[in-house]
C-alpha cells in the first residue's frame, strides 16, 4: 500500500457501515472508485509553501470529484454568500486559532503549512475526509445528511487527523486507529466548546450535531459522554459505538472497528476533562496534545500505551486522568525503561527458547548498574510495551521465541521474525552477559 493509499483509507467522517446503510452498496462501490480518483488527483497537486501563500484556501469542486477544484475564497477575503464556502472559511479560521493560541501549534504540520479545503465535492456526497493533502466536504444527500460544513466540529475533526498524521502518525487500524479517530473527536469537541464559551462540565459532548436532517431520529453522529446513544432511527438503526473495554468490538470491518471502539477513549477524555475542570482544550485537551507530541506514543499505540502517555503528561492531574481511563476499563501501561522509585532496583530478564535443537537460554541484568547506562536507554527504544503480540504470536519453524521480563511486569514474547532492531540488539547484549540453560 502506498503512503497516499494509507491516507485515503483513514480519515473519513462517516463510518462505512452507516454510509452503506444510507447510500447502498452501489454507492459504496462508487466511493471506492472516487477514492482511487482522488489518489491520482492528489499526486498531481503540488502545494508550494512559499512566502505570500494564504494561510488557507477554500476550493469549489462544483459537484465533481476532481481535487482541489476552483479556488473561491482565501484567508483575509470576505464572505462569498455560499454557505458551504463561508462555513469552511469560518471553521478553519477558528480551528487554526485554537491550535495556535492554546497549544502553540502553527497549522497541522506545526510549520505554517497552508490549509487547502474543498467544498461541494461530488454529487449528494455523504462524507468528509482528509486525504493527506486536502480537507474535503460533501453537500450531503439532503434526505439523511445535511452539508458536512454545517457542524464546525466536522471540519475540526478532519483537520485534527492531519495533526495526528504529523505527530504520532497513529496507524489507522485496530486500537491505534480508534485512537486516531478519538483524538480527532477530542479536538473537534474542544473547538465546539471554545466557540460556545462552554466549560467541560457544561458541554453536551456531541460530535456532528446538525449533520442529520430533521427527519432522522438523532441528536448527533457520536456522543462522547454516552457512546452508543447518539441516534436510534428506523432506517439507520441504533448507534453501535461502545464506551467500555468490556464491550470492545473485535471485527475486520471498519479497519478493525476504528469508529466503533473510539467511543472508549472518547469517554475517557470526557471524564478527564470534567474532572480537571474548566475549558476542555486548556485542561484535558492540553494533556492529550502533550501526550500526542511528547514522543511516548508510537504509531501502533494501543489504548493502554496512549493512556500511560496522558497520565505522564497530566502533572498534578495525573490521578484524575488515570481514574478516567480506569472508568472505561483501560489500565495505563507501565512504562518500560523509566526510572524506578527511589530505593528500588530494576532488572531485565531475557529468555530465548525454541530453535532447531530446542535449547532454552536466559540471562538477567541489573538495569541500574552504573556500568550499563546505555542498556536502560536500549530498553526504552525497544518499546516492549508496544508489542502487538496478537498480530503474530507464533514463531516460524525452527525460529527462536524471545521473552523479555522487566521486574514483575507481564512477560513480553516476540517471535524472532518480528524482532525490531532494538529488540534484537537488547537480546544479544543481555544474553551474551552469561546465559544459563534452562
Amino acid at each position: 500500500m502506498t503512503s497516499r493509499e494509507t491516507h485515503l483509507t483513514r480519515c473519513t467522517f462517516i463510518p462505512p457501515w452507516l454510509a452503506e446503510r444510507v447510500d447502498g452498496p452501489e454507492q459504496a462501490a462508487r466511493d471506492q472508485a472516487l477514492r482511487a480518483g482522488r489518489e491520482v488527483a492528489a499526486r498531481q497537486a503540488v502545494h508550494e509553501q512559499v512566502v505570500g501563500v494564504p494561510a488557507w484556501t477554500v476550493h469549489d469542486a462544483g459537484s465533481r470529484t476532481t481535487l482541489p477544484g476552483r479556488p473561491v475564497r482565501r484567508a483575509g477575503e470576505p464572505d462569498t454568500g455560499d454557505e458551504a464556502v463561508d462555513e469552511a472559511g469560518t471553521g478553519i479560521e477558528a480551528t487554526l486559532a485554537m491550535f495556535a493560541e492554546v497549544l502553540g501549534r502553527d497549522s497541522h504540520d506545526d510549520a505554517g503549512a497552508p490549509v487547502s479545503l474543498t467544498v461541494h465535492y461530488g454529487s449528494r456526497y455523504n462524507n468528509a475526509f482528509w486525504d493527506g493533502t486536502q480537507l474535503v466536504f460533501g453537500d450531503g444527500d439532503g434526505r439523511v445528511f445535511e452539508r458536512f460544513t454545517k457542524p464546525v466540529d466536522v471540519l475540526a475533526h478532519e483537520f485534527s487527523h492531519a495533526v495526528v498524521e504529523h505527530t504520532a502518525a497513529l496507524v489507522y487500524r485496530g486500537q491505534p486507529g480508534a485512537l486516531n479517530e478519538s483524538v480527532a473527536d477530542v479536538f473537534a469537541s474542544c473547538l465546539k466548546q471554545r466557540l460556545l464559551g462552554q466549560d467541560a462540565e457544561d458541554a453536551d459532548w456531541l460530535i456532528g450535531e446538525g449533520i442529520f436532517t430533521p427527519s432522522v431520529r438523532a441528536r448527533a453522529l457520536r456522543d462522547m459522554a454516552a457512546p452508543g446513544t447518539a441516534y436510534d432511527d428506523p432506517e439507520l438503526g441504533a448507534d453501535p459505538q461502545v464506551g467500555h473495554m468490556d464491550d470492545f468490538v473485535v471485527t475486520t470491518a471498519d479497519n478493525g472497528g476504528v469508529h466503533l471502539n473510539s467511543g472508549i477513549p472518547n469517554k475517557a477524555f470526557q471524564l478527564a476533562a470534567v474532572a480537571i475542570g474548566g475549558s476542555a482544550i486548556e485542561g484535558a485537551g492540553r494533556v492529550w496534545y502533550d501526550a500526542l507530541v511528547g514522543g511516548d506514543v508510537p504509531s501502533d499505540a494501543d489504548f493502554a500505551t496512549f493512556a500511560a502517555a496522558t497520565v505522564a503528561a497530566a502533572g498534578q492531574h495525573a490521578d484524575a486522568v488515570s481514574e478516567a481511563w480506569a472508568q472505561v476499563g483501560v489500565e495505563p501501561a507501565t512504562a518500560v525503561g523509566m526510572p524506578e522509585p527511589a530505593g528500588s532496583r530494576s532488572r531485565l530478564r531475557v529468555v530465548r527458547s525454541g530453535g532447531f535443537i530446542g535449547r532454552t537460554e536466559s540471562a538477567e541484568v541489573d538495569l541500574d548498574d552504573d556500568g550499563r547506562p546505555d542498556l536502560r536507554d536500549l530498553v526504552a527504544r525497544a518499546e516492549l510495551t508496544a508489542v502487538d503480540a496478537a498480530a503474530d504470536a507464533t514463531t516460524k519453524p525452527d525460529m527462536y521465541l524471545y521473552t523479555f521480563i522487566v521486574d514483575d511486569h507481564d512477560p513480553v514474547r516476540v517471535p524472532e521474525h518480528r524482532l525490531t532492531s532494538s529488540q534484537a540488539e537488547l537480546a544479544r547484549r543481555v544474553l551474551q552477559t552469561g546465559s544459563a540453560e534452562i
